[in-house]
């Protein structure tokens, strides 16, 4: 959802993406936030391998087909197709199937790496046939160069600040890649080969050449028409998520994504010339630490077991008090805890009132600092403060749960589906929105801004900058130093 707000200059209750999962109320079943089974992808069986897939939320989709169908407001990417009559170029590029689609937008194409079938892909919704350089891409099996190869450290294992960090035991540990250098790829036909490229800086390294090929194919940034191309290195959260961001592998990944990053650039300026250039560097979410990590400086941290919540103690007295004798939570999806509305209502019970009961017990549960009903929300009967606000913004009417659920700074959880990872973000607390806002390029002389922006200031900025409206759901500002004269 971190994307879409970077995109749309909005927050997840205009635009709708609430989360990377939601709970479709129409069909009774979980939802991936782009999965559009109208537009099928262009390679058949390039969709998730959910034999050797870990991200859980990619696992939920049902059918291979992907789109922006469910991005409820326009993007910048739209805004600068319709202000230039459809001639900008508008693309999406990222490792992830999401943080490409969510850039590109409505009227953008866009492409993402296929750990399934490991090429370059995208659906119908964007083109009926891969361009003729897409093809031939892919036909020099990109992937393969990391067969039998190794992730080592860029620099002398002494020059880093997390030297000692290498073997932490609640990093994930899946071989032949193991949790301590050098990470092997293994074989190209190995299980799991692609998804430990999507863990290591072999990840955001595929995304650079693709993006290069793009740039130079589809001649971006050539003619008098202003382009837009966002390039998601996506590793880092992979990375993040699997060691934790003070880990050796996160150190590491990131000195390698700076030499990513400015080979981009020079690129860019090679074709382009960044006089001409616009450059914006942000993040769709920040990285928490790890709990055992914290726990080194005298933090209370733990991990919180959403699954254990039906049998709590409160929980079962709430399901007595109503007569409920079967499940009463379907099921918890970060943020939310989505009720059994079928149920409550076969009960003749107010879902309000369930509601609110619940969400008393759960606020006295280790690790919850805050329950918020859907009713208290949808009412306004909420008090007008910062954490607060940071729920209102995320909650959506029809695809939000019954309950948001805030844990208390610095738990987390950390099993989805059986997949135990370090870290997981998705708070309203400063360590999982602290992102860098960054704008570069043509011709802006350095300076820096000491005071709060947000990420919905990005696509209005990148609007006025090139006289195009503000997407339809925007909520930002105009970040007004971007556009002054040096």
């Amino acid at each position: 959802m971190g994307h879409t707000t970077l995109a749309t200059g909005a927050n997840p209750a205009v635009h709708g993406m609430i989360g990377n999962v939601w709970f479709d109320r129409g069909s009774g079943e979980m939802t991936y936030n782009i999965e559009d089974e109208r537009y099928p992808l262009l390679t058949k069986g390039a969709d998730v391998d959910k034999g050797s897939e870990i991200d859980p939320t990619q696992k939920v989709a049902r059918s291979e087909g992907r789109s922006p169908a469910a991005i409820l407001t326009s993007t910048f990417g739209d805004e600068l197709a319709i202000s230039t009559a459809g001639k900008a170029k508008v693309f999406g590029v990222s490792i992830k199937d999401r943080g490409a689609v969510s850039m590109a937008g409505h009227a953008g194409k866009a492409f993402w790496f296929s750990k399934a079938a490991q090429q370059w892909v995208t659906s119908s919704f964007y083109y009926e046939d891969y361009p003729a350089w897409v093809t031939a891409l892919n036909q020099t099996q990109p992937a393969t160069r990391y067969a039998s190869t190794n992730w080592e450290l860029c620099q002398d294992r002494s020059t880093y600040l997390f030297a000692d960090r290498d073997d932490q035991e609640w990093e994930l540990n899946m071989p032949p890649f193991g949790r301590v250098f050098p990470h092997s790829y293994g074989p190209s036909d190995g299980k799991g080969f692609s998804t430990f490229l999507t863990l290591s800086p072999a990840g955001d390294e595929l995304t650079l050449d693709f993006a290069k090929a793009l740039i130079e194919n589809e001649a971006i940034g050539t003619d008098a028409v202003t382009d837009y191309l966002s390039v998601s290195f996506s590793s880092t959260d992979y990375v993040g998520h699997v060691f934790g961001p003070s880990s050796l592998e996160s150190e590491d990944n990131l000195l390698r994504l700076d030499r990513n990053l400015a080979a981009l650039f020079e690129y860019v300026d090679e074709k382009v010339g960044l006089d001409h250039t616009l450059i914006v560097l942000s993040a769709d979410h920040g990285g928490p630490e790890a709990p055992p990590d914290l726990q080194r400086y005298g933090f209370e941290s733990q991990y919180v077991d959403p699954d254990s919540w039906e049998k709590q103690p409160g929980i079962t007295a709430l399901k007595r008090r109503f007569g409920i004798g079967e499940e009463l939570i379907r099921g918890y999806f970060h943020p939310y805890l989505y009720l059994n509305r079928e149920l409550i209502a076969e009960k003749a019970l107010s879902l309000g009132e369930v509601e609110e009961a619940v969400a008393t017990e759960l606020v006295k549960l280790d690790g919850v600092a805050l329950a918020v009903s859907s009713t208290a929300i949808a009412s306004g009967r909420l008090p007008d403060t910062p954490l607060l606000r940071s729920v209102l913004n995320n909650y959506n009417p029809r695809r939000s749960g019954e309950i948001y659920v805030v844990f208390r700074p610095n738990w987390f959880i950390n099993d989805f589906d059986g997949l135990a990872v370090a870290v997981t973000h998705g708070s309203p607390w400063r360590y999982d929105s602290f992102v860098p806002v960054i704008f570069a390029g043509a011709g802006l002389a350095p300076r820096r801004v000491f005071r709060e922006v947000h990420t919905v200031d990005v696509a209005p900025t990148l609007a006025a900058a090139v006289g195009a409206k503000p997407p339809s759901g925007t909520r930002g500002q105009v970040l007004v130093e971007v556009l002054e004269e040096p």
